[in-house]
């Protein structure tokens, strides 16, 4: 029979302790909500007059009501245009914006009823024309102090 070393017992001791509180974490993780929730996006839009789709269509729900300022971000992370600033969204409801492939910060707005109810928000960004390539939406939430990233990303098409 061998002895075994004190010191030996209390590391096997420690990291068992250890895995099973990783366990228990990724649980706990894998049955929270996300903050943002079913983002919806637009593969491809062209807001020329020629366009097919005119406008990208941008969608998601909240786990929880809150404040968010919605930017639509190029390939290298820099902010494009600001489409909502600070807007109230409900828990749970989708809610939809639509792009009009346009830079600046919107100013006019126009808001509309689906016929799910979901709320739709059209805002008017009249700087000069964003340049074709590859768009992500951030979405920042202002009571929690973070941002979120779309998981996906459109193409913005021009002639």
């Amino acid at each position: 029979m061998t002895k075994t070393d004190p010191l030996a017992r209390v590391v096997f001791a420690a990291l068992v302790l250890a895995c099973l509180a990783a366990f228990v974490i990724t649980q706990r993780l894998k049955h929270t909500p996300t903050a943002v929730q079913s983002f919806k996006l637009t593969p491809i839009f062209s807001p020329t007059q020629t366009g097919h789709i005119k406008a990208e269509r941008i969608s998601f729900k909240l786990a929880n009501a809150e404040r968010v300022t919605v930017t639509i971000l190029d390939s290298d992370e820099r902010a494009v245009a600001t489409l909502v600033r600070a807007r109230p969204v409900a828990r749970y409801k989708q809610f939809s914006l639509r792009w009009n492939g346009r830079e600046g910060t919107a100013h006019i707005k126009t808001v509309d009823l689906g016929p799910d109810g979901t709320t739709i928000v059209t805002p008017l960004n009249t700087g000069a024309p964003a340049p074709a390539g590859e768009y992500h939406v951030r979405v920042y939430l202002h009571e929690q102090r973070r941002a979120v990233l779309s998981p996906t990303g459109f193409t913005l098409a021009r002639p």
